[in-house]
């Protein structure tokens, strides 16, 4: 018999189940049996003629899916369903089970004044949250790493729903690209640390909840300082070292680590919690080697896409402070926005993992730059190549107006290059530069240029290893071109 998927907004009419089991070969058959035996459900559903005339007559605002298709995309109420088959009502909703859940004892002593009555409203009338609930939120205390992309919504939503105390980690400045993504920020605050942009957006937001601020570089040596006193850490961090970091302070200390992750239309968001699960370490053992994976300043990001993931983190931490629902332990959701499509791969605890396995063997936090092979070991030599084949926008501009012959080659995409270029520049994009470089002349000189100097001097490197030696790399790319030369030239 087909199996029907109940929505959370129909559970009062259907003594609280959440999937029945109906008879029926056809889809109308099935949803008649479903009326039948939850009488409360059906002017929910169907419009006065009832479901049974062959052409599923839902009300406007419901769909049913079989599988995962609309049915009125099949064949209405006529699509037939067998023992396999999964129906899942979805209904449209107005605006605004095994649970894993945090250890409150200041909970129960915790009280609402009048105002808080009235701002937590809307939480207070769902039976899952209700006033105990909202005490938990209120005794709860979250600490987001990051107030960018996805510690915005993070943090505002944390904020309005009433965590009681909030901590942000962060020690960047407000700057222009960031305001496409970063909502708890405004034009206003450009060039202001963003911990104080954020704190007063906060505040304003909800003032009856505490905001702590810690304007330092997250490192080795205070995140289990900073980490200690907090309930929940959320990660809204951009680079691997941190996560790393952040992973593993918080298995030391047996704290739910809530993970996204955000890269041009793709999301990514679980819940490490290694008492209960796996933690990011049992997921990735080991970092990327340095520079395979572009940061969001180089390949972009989709302005929305933090919003999305960082309100599914959010979601998860209520969720562990009320202890209701299913937790993302052990499930790492995956999101495409382009495809507009949610997938989820299972996770299992590594028996080996080396911070939360059986036999641990890292038992204190470690220098997580050399870890992902960016450690100060290796700065020194690299800082000097650089130096050796670097070349200032300045002395780039001189060149130029002195008629020099050099080559002026752009290692951008395509779509950067019609943002803003050099005039005279050969557009050659770094992905190409192996396949093209019979285009160059290794007895030229060639100045080599990308947006702020790193992938131009990837192409340096492929270029010496064919036996180029007349290489310059345009220190600080087409920015430094722009802030230093031609202001007119746009930055993104």
């Amino acid at each position: 018999m087909p199996k029907i998927l109940i929505p959370t907004a129909l559970y009062g009419q259907t003594g609280g189940k959440q999937e029945i089991v109906v008879p029926g070969a056809t889809l109308d058959e099935a949803l008649a049996a479903l009326a039948d035996c939850c009488p409360d459900i059906t002017k929910h559903l169907f419009r006065e003629s009832g479901p049974l005339d062959g052409s599923l007559r839902l009300r406007s605002y419901v769909k049913a899916f079989v599988g995962d298709t609309d049915a009125f995309l099949l064949k209405g109420g006529a699509t037939p369903v067998s023992e396999e088959t999964e129906i899942r009502i979805v209904p449209s909703i107005a605006g605004g089970a095994g649970n894993a859940a945090l250890d409150l004892p200041n909970a129960e002593s915790m009280s609402l004044s009048q105002d808080e009555v009235l701002r937590y409203s809307r939480h207070l009338i769902m039976p899952e949250v209700a006033m105990d609930g909202q005490k938990r939120l209120k005794a709860a205390s979250v600490l987001c790493i990051g107030t960018g992309g996805l510690g915005a919504p993070i943090a505002l939503y944390l904020a309005a729903a009433g965590v009681g105390r909030i901590g942000l980690v962060d020690f960047d400045t407000v700057d222009y690209t960031n305001l496409q993504r970063q909502v708890i920020h405004g034009t206003k605050d450009v060039g202001r640390p963003k911990i104080e942009s954020a704190r007063e957006t906060l505040t304003d937001i909800n003032p009856e909840i505490s905001i702590e601020t810690h304007e330092e570089m997250l490192t080795s040596e205070n995140a289990l300082r900073l980490f200690q006193d907090y309930d929940i850490i959320i990660d809204g961090t951009d680079n691997f070292p941190t996560r790393y970091l952040v992973n593993d302070a918080c298995v030391l200390l047996g704290k739910p680590n809530v993970y996204g992750s955000i890269f041009r239309f793709e999301g990514q968001a679980t819940v490490f919690w290694a008492e209960k699960g796996p933690c990011y370490r049992c997921l990735y053992p080991e970092p990327p080697p340095p520079g395979l994976v572009p940061s969001c300043a180089e390949g972009g990001v989709l302005g929305v896409l933090p919003g999305t993931v960082g309100c599914i983190q959010a979601t998860e931490a209520i969720k562990l402070i009320l202890g209701k629902g299913e937790p993302l332990i052990g499930r790492l959701m995956l999101f495409d926005a382009l495809g507009m499509r949610f997938k989820e791969l299972k996770l299992r605890k590594d028996p080996d993992c080396p911070i939360c396995g059986a036999n641990p063997t890292v038992t204190e936090l470690i220098d997580y730059e050399e870890f992902c092979g960016i450690g100060r070991g290796q700065e020194a030599p690299v800082a000097e190549t650089e130096a050796m084949v670097e070349i200032t926008a300045q002395e780039l501009k001189t060149k130029i107006d002195r008629g020099d012959n050099f080559v002026l080659v752009d290692v951008r995409e395509p779509h950067e290059f019609a943002i803003a270029r050099i005039p005279g520049a050969k557009l050659i994009p770094l992905g190409q530069i192996g396949e093209r470089a019979g285009e160059l002349s290794p007895d030229d000189e060639i100045v080599l240029q990308c947006r702020s100097g790193k992938r131009s001097a990837d192409a340096l490197a492929q270029l010496q290893e064919r036996g180029f030696k007349r290489l310059k790399n345009l220190k600080g790319g087409i920015l430094a071109w722009s802030d230093e030369v031609d202001p007119s030239v746009p930055k993104y």
